[in-house]
């Protein structure tokens, strides 16, 4: 008994020196050939980002769909793009490995944010690279020639250059790091490049049903998109928040009111908004809606144990940012982000600064965003603020309120709720193909991996794993700081190159 014992502690550690050598190897092919070509990926990157792509410029977006399947299919994927009339191509390519057992597919977006270009230092798609970020003292440069060095931290500005080129670059480098070298992937990979993700993903479920066929023999979905930790660490995410929303309109007069002979009269619908908007929520943060958080699914022991785990990064983020206090009595980012939120996005009622008039305006309107954990339901959630509109004796309508109404009920709230709204998605750790992400992702980087059961931001993630019943997991590279959605929109060249190195290591994980 012992001696087997014994050969079987061997057999193991052979094991692990096996599947480390290999990884070791993946990671110095990524870095060999970051180094001889770092110059080029650099320029690639940039052309990459000076191709307009707002999904609803349909050539600008098929324009970059070509463009990408065209380098992929030079690598050796069968590529092809997958239409679907009013709607922007898939990017769609699959390379198969013979004895493979398991298939990755990689989702990334290549469709990016609208773009205001009075708000950008340069033109948002005539990507330049500077010294460091610009809020640091960034200055501007010239790309790099060969042989030229190159420092981690400078920074290549440019629409979607964060959020989501990025990805499409480390993939295509890992793959040219791992041909070049002569190591095989260890899986089949497929790719799913999503052109309308900025637009609502309004098509995505419609593509996923037609195109069932090609991806049923996938095991695990991996999401190129978001950043890493704002600890700079690199991190796998598990989960998201899903999303809804609602605008509410309260009334006054049937028109707007001049305010010096009915003010203190008339009601005033700026000030009973703002009574409304208060009664939902205290100053701690906490949401006082009736069963707001009641279905919300709680993490498993597993997950808690590695949220445990994670750097606490509030204070330099309460730097950061400029922040003396936040929400939440003293809960961290990350524990808050497990709860759902009610946010006021926006608010309107007459004017401000040189428009401001002396009326009382005759409505006022706010739009209200709900961030939705896992169990959260998007409509049930909106029944409950309606519920809770109702508690503070507003009538609901959902169209203009006419004079009969107007003239029954003291107070009118009209609701419109957003149409858009889907629910949060969480994979599980301890999934047996996310285990194999893990165990390879945590041999390259070691106890700097970080956990995250779920991001903030919404994706719709519960697509794949509620509709097509697989696990999904988000693999970020952007750095947190790279003003993703905003102007000046950037991404640091260390998170570039890290991930070309992440995108090898899963591609020759351990079979």
């Amino acid at each position: 008994m012992v001696k087997k014992i014994m050969l079987a502690l061997l057999v193991g550690l052979i094991l692990l020196s096996v599947i480390s050598a290999e990884e070791t190897k993946s990671v110095r092919a990524t870095r060999k050939w970051v180094k001889q070509n770092a110059h080029a990926i650099l320029q690639d990157f940039t052309h990459l980002l000076s191709m307009p792509n707002v999904a609803s410029n349909r050539k600008d977006i098929r324009n970059n769909a070509e463009y990408i399947s065209n380098l992929f299919q030079k690598r050796g994927f069968d590529m092809q793009l997958l239409e679907l009339e009013g709607a922007n191509p898939i990017v769609y390519g699959e390379y198969k490995v013979p004895g493979a057992i398991r298939t990755l597919c990689f989702y990334v977006h290549y469709d990016g944010q609208p773009v205001d270009p009075t708000k950008w230092a340069h033109g948002p798609f005539t990507p330049v690279l500077y010294s460091g970020a610009m809020d640091g003292g960034g200055k501007q440069i010239a790309l790099p020639d060969r042989g030229d060095k190159i420092d981690p931290e400078w920074r290549i500005y440019g629409r979607s250059s964060g959020d989501d080129k990025a990805p499409i670059i480390t993939i295509l480098n890992a793959v040219d790091a791992l041909q070049s070298s002569k190591i095989g992937f260890t899986s089949n990979i497929k790719l799913f490049f999503e052109g309308e993700e900025e637009a609502g993903s309004t098509n995505l479920k419609a593509h996923l049903l037609r195109h069932k066929d090609l991806l049923d023999d996938i095991d695990i979905w991996l999401f190129c998109d978001g950043p890493v930790h704002q600890s700079r660490r690199p991190q796998l995410v598990f989960g998201v928040r899903g999303v809804t929303g609602m605008e509410v309109t309260v009334y006054g007069a049937t028109r707007a009111l001049h305010s010096g002979h009915y003010g203190n009269w008339a009601p005033v619908p700026g000030q009973m908004l703002a009574r409304l908007i208060a009664s939902m929520k205290n100053e701690d943060g906490k949401v006082l809606i009736e069963n707001f958080y009641d279905t919300v699914e709680p993490l498993s022991e597993f997950e808690r144990l590695e949220l445990a785990k994670i750097p606490n990064v509030d204070m330099q983020l309460k730097n950061e940012l400029g922040l003396v206090y936040t929400e939440g009595g003293g809960r961290t980012i990350n524990e808050r982000l497990l709860l759902p939120s009610l946010t006021i996005k926006g608010l309107a009622s007459g004017n401000v600064g040189k428009k401001a008039r002396n009326v009382i305006p005759n409505t006022a309107t706010t739009a209200i965003g709900v961030r939705l954990v896992k169990g959260n339901d998007p409509e049930d959630m909106l029944d409950k603020v309606e519920s809770h509109i109702q508690k503070q004796g507003y009538h609901i309508v959902y169209n203009e309120p006419d004079m009969e109404t107007r003239l029954k009920y003291k107070k009118i709230a009209k609701v419109e709720r957003r149409g858009s709204g889907y629910i949060a998605s969480r994979t599980s750790m301890q999934e047996i193909h996310a285990k194999a992400i893990i165990n390879a992702v945590r041999t390259f980087v070691g106890d700097e991996l970080i956990l995250m059961p779920a991001l903030g931001g919404s994706l719709p993630l519960y697509l794949f794993t509620d509709m097509l019943k697989k696990p999904a997991i988000i693999v970020p590279v952007a750095n947190h700081d790279n003003n993703q959605h905003a102007a000046n929109e950037n991404l640091r060249i260390a998170n570039l190159w890290y991930g070309i190195d992440l995108m090898g290591v899963i591609m020759t994980m351990p079979r």
